[in-house]
């Protein structure tokens, strides 16, 4: 059975222990988010003070970027103690004092944990660089007396690293890395490393966090002789870790961060003992190929290739994050495609991805990034959404890495875009000041008072989205349409049925779908309340603008 055919129990609808299938995710960067001390770099306490924005737009969870002491050699994927929170940006007092505050406005909290590697300033490496080889203090991570083992494991980071291995002149030995050479790799095969894990993931359960993001957990285990991704060995650990946790905290949530064809982020779910959800990363370039072809092939063939998940399990969809658009799941000729229509500009390039915020990449066009919200708070699963990305946030490509898509949050057209009253050097990011995405120009306070902003649209559409549970927990299926242009599908759940349907092109255009069990139903829209044409025996006419949309209640009549 295929993703768009599966239908959930009545009984599945109620349970707390689902909450993320109702998740609507907001991802962002505490050090980008808002300052209240004054010292150019966001803190928890700037944070708090926004939740009521941040529950206006109707999220009901947070996820929280890496905010623990590190050299920030890679902003914070890079950490030094995982018990604590990084000075700058408060306390674990103040963090508590967040949630706390973040549970009383119904809003979950989600909290990445680099499971991978630590940073190469983290006491467990210091200890196990002076150890002597094979001790215990030794073994927290993967060494060789040479650089040659596991030769057939790919090197992630092409653009900067040449090998996965890299020289210790301590330790007299090469350690293990699957990322940059200062993000030395954990060893899973240690118990130790694994009761170490468990008593972080604890630490901050008693903290009542609500989950976690497991960053790069394919490449947990590695083993001689195979390419060291998702292992039989990472799907045992994994199990392993979620039945641990689940002894004290049964409602936490594991989130898996695993870029890989859907087929094998599926594994990622188990039996339902494994993650209880995983992005599905293929779907989100073909997204953006379909605008770009104006075509629906590219979403139908994808989702139509992914099978059926677990009944308590849910895939995370995306358009951006703080991460590169990454290529990785799509071909030669798809990537070149992609990077030639939305990355022509090659400094917008990084790894296999584009890096680049939403609105740049839709040059700014309302109706494209509507259209695009469209899809991603209909197709099936819990929408994630970047901060910024709901005002229409620009980008800064002359910033190194990935920083030109973190930069502070717009909130105002005031000194430092409202977010820092710190001297602009102090920032942790530069604002962006560019003519076509100035923060003078584009900003919460700007939009908060149009009702006609995107901001207020993505507001509205989220609330329709809430009051129609098919969205979040409903079967999906494609409804055929006279032109590829047009995608058509209907979300179901119990009597709430929705048929969803799109204009993917820059032309006005009629089309037909065909909806053959469904005679005598009468759509409704959903925003505006407009009774259409009830459907008859034929196929149904829809008449589209450019890049237009209709989300429409389905009622028998009489």
């Amino acid at each position: 059975m295929s993703l768009h055919e599966r239908r959930l129990t009545d009984h599945e609808l109620g349970g707390n222990t689902l909450w993320y299938k109702d998740a609507v995710i907001y991802q962002l960067h505490i050090k980008s988010f808002l300052d209240a001390d004054g010292d150019g770099i966001g803190d928890l306490s700037g944070l708090t003070r926004k939740l009521d924005y941040i529950s206006s737009l109707g999220i009901n969870t947070i996820w929280l970027m890496p905010f623990y002491p590190s050299p920030r050699r890679d902003d914070g994927y890079d950490i030094s103690n995982y018990k604590d929170v990084s000075p700058e940006y408060g306390s674990v007092e103040d963090f508590q004092t967040f949630v706390n505050a973040a549970h009383a406005r119904k809003i979950r909290v989600v909290i990445e944990l680099v499971v991978n590697h630590t940073s190469d300033e983290h006491p467990w490496f210091q200890r196990a660089r002076r150890a002597r080889a094979g001790s215990p203090e030794r073994d927290y991570y993967v060494w060789s007396d040479t650089d040659d083992k596991f030769a057939e494991t790919r090197i992630i980071f092409v653009d900067t690293e040449k090998s996965n291995w890299s020289w210790d002149p301590v330790a007299k030995s090469y350690y293990w890395h699957r990322f940059y050479s200062h993000q030395p790799d954990l060893n899973y095969r240690n118990p130790e490393v694994v009761e170490e894990l468990l008593s972080i993931m604890n630490f901050w359960l008693d903290k009542d966090v609500d989950g976690f993001r497991l960053d790069a957990i394919p490449h947990l285990v590695e083993r001689e002789h195979t390419d060291s991704e998702n292992l039989p060995e990472t799907h045992a650990l994994l199990k392993h870790i979620r039945a641990r946790l689940e002894e004290r905290h049964p409602d936490v949530i594991l989130l898996a961060e695993a870029n890989l064809w859907q087929e094998e982020a599926r594994e990622y779910f188990g039996d339902g003992d494994e993650c209880h959800m995983a992005f599905h990363f293929p779907l989100m370039p073909r997204m953006f190929m379909a605008l770009a072809k104006q075509n629906a092939r590219p979403i139908k063939t994808i989702l139509r290739q992914t099978n059926s998940i677990p009944d308590e399990c849910q895939w995370a969809i995306f358009l951006r994050n703080h991460d590169e658009l990454t290529l990785e799941m799509v071909s030669e000729a798809e990537r070149n495609f992609l990077w030639e229509t939305y990355a022509a500009d090659k400094r917008a390039r990084l790894n296999l991805g584009i890096r680049r915020r939403l609105s740049p990449l839709m040059d700014q066009d309302r109706r494209r990034i509507e259209l695009l919200h469209m899809l991603l708070f209909s197709l099936p699963g819990s929408p994630v959404l970047y901060y910024g990305d709901e005002i229409g946030m620009g980008d800064n490509t002359d910033l190194g890495d990935r920083d030109g898509v973190r930069t502070p949050m717009q909130w105002s057209d005031d000194r430092n875009a409202g977010f820092s009253n710190a001297a602009p050097h102090k920032l942790a990011l530069p604002v962006i000041d560019d003519p076509q995405f100035s923060y003078a120009a584009i900003n919460v306070a700007a939009q908060d008072n149009d009702p006609h902003s995107l901001l207020n649209w993505i507001r509205q559409m989220l609330a329709l989205r809430r009051r129609h549970r098919a969205f979040a927990r409903g079967a999906m299926r494609f409804a055929k349409t006279d032109d590829d242009r047009v995608i058509a599908y209907l979300r179901t759940c119990g009597e709430d049925v929705i048929l969803c349907a799109a204009n993917l092109s820059s032309v006005s255009l009629a089309a037909k779908i065909s909806l053959p069990k469904l005679a005598d139903y009468v759509p409704i829209e959903l925003a505006g309340g407009t009774t259409f044409p009830v459907i008859g025996r034929d196929s149904y006419p829809l008449t589209f603008q450019p890049y237009a949309y209709f989300w429409l209640k389905l009622t028998k009549a009489g």
